[in-house]
């Protein structure tokens, strides 16, 4: 079995269960069970990363540090939430580590667009024009700067809730925060985003 490859009687499993496997055998010093379980949740941690930073270099190497993270960490996991929200917190906690490092050092800018934060085109869909192409770019880069205006606080809970997509009760579990504040938090957030974007992403749009 390769690096990475999930043993098959794991693989029959499913999320939480299949997690909860890994997580043992970890904690066994199996490290083929480290490498399937960095497998498994190597493109989230990259692309909630990205959307989190901006910066696919950054996102990189803020990956490897969150895996070292779940490495060193794992004898602490309790199971009280699900390891994958576990594994969001530990992304977002050294995101805002990174951004504070900026701020320090000076570093804070505004970065061009990252093609690999762009939507991946649908399977099967024909190749856009170079028109399309344009505009599709130049709403990334519009969405891509709005989001990045967002305090970071902001930023963290709208991209857990709209991107990926959980539920308000795994966004506070994720950042370790009350569902009320949450909520409010999130309203806040779409409401600044929506005003950032207003006019903007219909003015690039082909007629």
């Amino acid at each position: 079995m390769g690096a990475g490859e999930i043993p098959l009687e794991v693989e029959a499993l499913a999320g939480p269960a299949r997690d909860r496997e890994l997580v043992a055998r970890c904690r066994g010093g199996d490290t083929a069970a480290f490498a399937s379980l960095v497998s498994l949740h190597e493109h989230m941690v990259f692309n909630l990363a990205a959307r989190l930073l901006g910066d696919g270099e950054e996102a990189r190497d803020v990956a490897q540090e969150v895996f070292l993270q779940v490495y060193r960490r794992l004898g602490r996991f309790e199971g009280r939430s699900s390891l994958k929200t576990w594994i969001y917190r530990i992304v977002v906690n050294q995101c805002h580590n990174r951004r504070r490092f900026w701020h320090r050092h000076g570093r804070d800018r505004e970065d061009p667009l990252d093609e690999r934060l762009l939507p991946p085109k649908p399977p099967g869909s024909r190749l856009p024009g170079p028109y399309e192409q344009a505009c599709a770019h130049e709403r990334a880069r519009t969405v891509q700067r709005a989001l990045l205006a967002l305090s970071f606080p902001q930023r963290s809970v709208l991209v857990l809730r709209e991107v990926e997509g959980l539920s308000c009760e795994e966004v506070a579990a994720a950042l370790g925060i009350p569902d009320g504040t949450v909520k409010s938090r999130l309203s806040r957030a779409r409401e600044a985003l929506r005003q950032r974007l207003f006019g903007l992403l219909e003015e690039g749009d082909p007629s």
